[in-house]
């Protein structure tokens, strides 16, 4: 939901949206699985209450052909079976860099990553991670 007071950020700083634009097109031609940067985007806009991102990442996941019962259970990842170890995985980094717990143990979160992933399709996932959560908390802001 918007209010009628939102800011249009693109008739302010038009530059800055144009390069988080560029930077969301060059993390796309990386090693990261589009399918799962659709799942990790809808999680982190999950988490952050971005409406208009949960609706955008849920149609572009569908569109690829995620199904309906895994992005239903997505939210609850941890006690479904849905989802491959690689996929855990790559959940529960983003809700340490969406969450920036004080406790959270990186090592361990990294550890389980490289068990899965090359350290090129981590950086890919931290960057997208990264991205959606700038995102979000532009679209959030106009909430």
């Amino acid at each position: 939901m918007t209010t009628e007071n939102t800011i249009n950020y693109l008739d302010h700083v038009p530059g800055v949206l144009q390069r988080f634009e560029a930077a969301s097109i060059e993390i796309g031609k990386t090693e990261l699985a589009p399918g799962l940067r659709h799942l990790v985007e809808l999680r982190a806009s999950q988490i952050n209450q971005c409406a208009y991102c949960v609706k955008m990442h849920t149609g572009e996941a569908l569109k690829d052909g995620e199904s309906h019962q895994r992005l239903e259970r997505i939210t609850v990842w941890r006690h479904v079976d849905d989802f491959t170890a690689a996929e855990t995985a790559a959940f529960a980094w983003t809700e340490a860099l969406t969450g920036l717990g004080i406790d959270t143990d990186y090592a361990a979160l990294r550890a389980d990553l490289r068990a899965h992933f090359s350290e090129s399709e981590i950086s890919a996932l931290t960057s997208a991670v990264a991205m959606i959560n700038l995102w979000n908390r532009i679209q959030v802001s106009n909430h």
